[in-house]
C-alpha cells in the first residue's frame, strides 16, 4: 500500500473516531439537559439558617405568614426574584432578636445577621436554584400568567381572589415547591429542558428555542 494512502486511511480513522467522541458528548449533553436530575437534590448548608417554615409558614403551623413578595420584591416586576439584602432583613430583625424564642438556635442565627449588618457585610447565601447561563428565565412573565390562571398552580392550593385571580406569592410553589414548609430550601423540581418544554406545551406557551435561549 502506498505510504501516502496509508497515512490518509489512518487520518480518516482518527477523524472518524473523533467524530464519534464529539457525537457521544453532544448526545450526553442533550440527554442530561433534557432528562437529568435536579441541579441541587439536597438543601445546601447556608451561612445563616433561615427557616422558611417560620417566616413564610402559616400562623396555624407556627409561622408568621410573610408573603413571598415581601422579601423577594422584584419577582413580579422583572426577570429576577432578587434575594433580600441585609438591610432589608434588619427591617424586622433590628427589633426581633430571637431571645426567648422556642428555637434554641434562633438567637444565634439572628446574631449572625446583626453582626453582618454592623460590619456592613453581605450574607453570602448559597444559591439553590440555578439554570445554565445560556438559559433566560423571566420571573414576572410566569408569575403574571399563573396569577391569571390559578388553576395551573401546583404544589399548594392557592387562595382565589373574588376576581378569579391569585396573588403573586401564591404562584411560586409551581417551580419551587411548598417553600413555606421547608426549614431549609431545596430544589424539588427538575427545572431541566424537558420539564420546561413540557410545561410550555401544557400551557400553550412558546416552545421555539428563542423563547429561552437568546
Amino acid at each position: 500500500m502506498p505510504k501516502a494512502r496509508s497515512h490518509f486511511l489512518i487520518l480518516g480513522s482518527l477523524v472518524g473516531l473523533g467524530g464519534l467522541v464529539v457525537l457521544g458528548a453532544v448526545v450526553f449533553f442533550l440527554g442530561n439537559a433534557w432528562f437529568g436530575l435536579p441541579v441541587n437534590a439536597q438543601a445546601p448548608v447556608q451561612p445563616i439558617a433561615f427557616p422558611h417554615t417560620v417566616h413564610a409558614g402559616t400562623e396555624a403551623s407556627g409561622g408568621v405568614g410573610i408573603d413571598c413578595t415581601f422579601c423577594h420584591r422584584n419577582v413580579d416586576k422583572g426577570p429576577t426574584a432578587t434575594v433580600p439584602s441585609v438591610q432589608q432583613c434588619m427591617f424586622c430583625h433590628s427589633k426581633i432578636t430571637g431571645a426567648g424564642s422556642a428555637s434554641p438556635t434562633a438567637e444565634t442565627e439572628i446574631t449572625k445577621l446583626r453582626d453582618a449588618s454592623a460590619a456592613g457585610e453581605p450574607v453570602n447565601w448559597i444559591r439553590v436554584h440555578r439554570l445554565p447561563d445560556h438559559v433566560q428565565f423571566v420571573h414576572d412573565v410566569h408569575i403574571t400568567y399563573l396569577m391569571a390562571n390559578p388553576g395551573k398552580i401546583v404544589n399548594v392550593t392557592p387562595v382565589i381572589n373574588p376576581d378569579g385571580t391569585a396573588d403573586a406569592g401564591q404562584t411560586c410553589s409551581t417551580c419551587h415547591g411548598d417553600v413555606a414548609k421547608m426549614a431549609a430550601v431545596q430544589q424539588v423540581r427538575a427545572l431541566k429542558m424537558g420539564d420546561c418544554v413540557d410545561c410550555h406545551r401544557q400551557n400553550n406557551a412558546y416552545t421555539d428555542c428563542a423563547a429561552c435561549h437568546y
